[in-house]
């Protein structure tokens, strides 16, 4: 079958929700490219696992029966099929620090995302009635037990359940605190993280600051009243249209966008690196510290192996000036240790490279699909 684009791209089904991290990252996407989508609220459960083959959203359908999931490739996918205009940088240092940066807001800030949204009062009930409204029509039980069981079973499995405790919280929440002042200091010398036009970067970070860190009411607060010119950000990437945005990007890597990189290398790549180790020695859980704070028993990631296995393909497709350059920026940040430990890795996760349209590539086991 075709892979050209043709009709299979003019006519797009998005299954999602719209309360969800990796749907409001894709539609971000979408809009800025104008991409006309039909957006279909879908919990994930059997009719993505037997469609897309995988019990995730977004699940994206496209007009030839196809089925793909998982935001990165999707992505790429349509980035080869629509590569004008595109929104990875022509300079390929820029270029892979945008995939960095992308990796980092969909795999680390992940934690703090749902630590704030069912770890507090005011949040916790509201996304539970929005979730329940918008997902469980079909469930056949009272509207307040399932709300009951939807805060149980996102506070166990993706806040306690994923390292959040009482010796971790205030690291969980300084990571926010920190993104915010980071970009807050980018988004007032620039509009997009490079420049006139968003990026990759751009729409990576919005996973976590659109539709959890925007939108729910604790960070929220937090994000309007410390980082205003991140909220402005928020609505500039969601409000962006490729036709309409013709400006420049800058030069390089801007100095102000290196405590950005110091941040995900001590967080996200340290994490990456401890999760591999874990993965090499067969192990479900394991401790990692993180800027000095003890995580303990982090559940052992094979998806976070093969992000792992992604950047490190990416980082050895540079050509060689701009790998000498990455390898400086991320010896200078810290980021350049974890980035290759362990020597030697195996996720097994794509080993076909059928990704986005493998069957069967749970992002998360199946009780654990992502929203």
């Amino acid at each position: 079958m075709s892979d050209k684009p043709n009709g299979s791209v003019l006519s797009v089904k998005v299954y999602g929700a719209k309360v969800s991290y990796f749907t409001g990252k894709l539609e971000s996407y979408l809009r800025y490219k104008e991409i006309s989508y039909e957006f279909v609220a879908k919990p994930p459960g059997r009719f993505l696992g037997k469609h897309a083959g995988a019990r995730q959203i977004p699940g994206v359908e496209l007009g030839d029966g196809r089925w793909m999931t998982d935001t990165t490739p999707i992505i790429a996918w349509f980035e080869r099929e629509l590569p004008d205009p595109p929104i990875l940088p022509d300079d390929p240092l820029q270029a892979f620090v945008c995939r960095l940066i992308e990796d980092y807001a969909d795999e680390w800030l992940w934690r703090p995302a749902m630590h704030y949204r069912w770890s507090y009062a005011a949040s916790k009930y509201l996304l539970s009635r929005q979730i329940v409204e918008e997902l469980t029509g079909d469930l056949p039980l009272p509207k307040i037990l399932k709300r009951f069981i939807v805060r149980q079973r996102q506070l166990r499995i993706f806040v306690t359940g994923d390292g959040v405790s009482a010796e971790t919280r205030t690291h969980v929440e300084g990571g926010y605190l920190r993104i915010l002042d980071l970009l807050s200091s980018i988004f007032e010398q620039r509009p997009f993280l490079f420049g006139d036009r968003p990026t990759l970067a751009d729409i990576g970070l919005m996973g976590p600051m659109f539709r959890h860190f925007s939108h729910d009411p604790t960070p929220a607060t937090l994000m309007t009243e410390r980082a205003p010119a991140v909220w402005q950000w928020v609505a500039r990437v969601w409000n962006a249209r490729a036709s309409l945005l013709s400006g420049s990007l800058v030069s390089g890597i801007p100095d102000d966008l290196d405590p950005l990189i110091q941040e995900l290398s001590e967080t996200h790549l340290e994490s990456l690196r401890a999760n591999a180790l874990s993965w090499s020695r067969g192990e479900s859980r394991f401790d990692a510290e993180i800027q000095g704070t003890l995580y303990r028993a982090l559940p052992t990631s094979r998806y976070r192996v093969w992000c792992l296995e992604q950047l490190r393909s990416h980082f050895t497709a540079l050509p060689e000036p701009a790998a000498r350059a990455a390898r400086t920026l991320l010896e200078s940040s810290g980021g350049w240790e974890p980035l290759w430990e362990p020597a030697e890795l195996e996720s097994g996760f794509d080993p076909k490279g059928t990704a986005p349209f493998g069957v069967g590539l749970e992002v998360l086991t199946a009780s654990r699909a992502r929203g």
